[in-house]
């Protein structure tokens, strides 16, 4: 799975890191909607730590089409509520 993270570039990611990738999207999921700003914060920060270490960066010129789109680590709660589908960010 390609990846995009706003403003960084892309990575892939092996499918099964999706696991991981969606625990932690459920509980980002739960804090948007219950609106805990400091739980968003923290586990977005945690998300997109994890895409950043599992994933092999791709080169700066490859335009690969991404399949999971994620909001820079400064996104406010309500621009990523935003971009979630009834599951997250991060499909199935």
């Amino acid at each position: 799975m390609i990846a995009r993270i706003m403003g960084e570039g892309q990575v892939r990611l092996a499918d099964a890191d999706l696991t991981r990738l969606n625990e932690l999207d459920n509980e980002l999921l739960a804090a948007v909607e219950s609106g805990d700003e400091e739980a968003f914060r923290r586990t977005l920060g945690a998300l997109l730590d994890t895409v950043r270490s599992l994933g092999e960066p791709l080169p700066d010129d490859a335009l690969e089409p991404s399949e999971l789109i994620l909001p820079t680590a400064d996104a406010t709660l309500d621009e990523v509520k935003a971009m979630l589908k009834d599951d997250g960010l991060i499909p199935g």
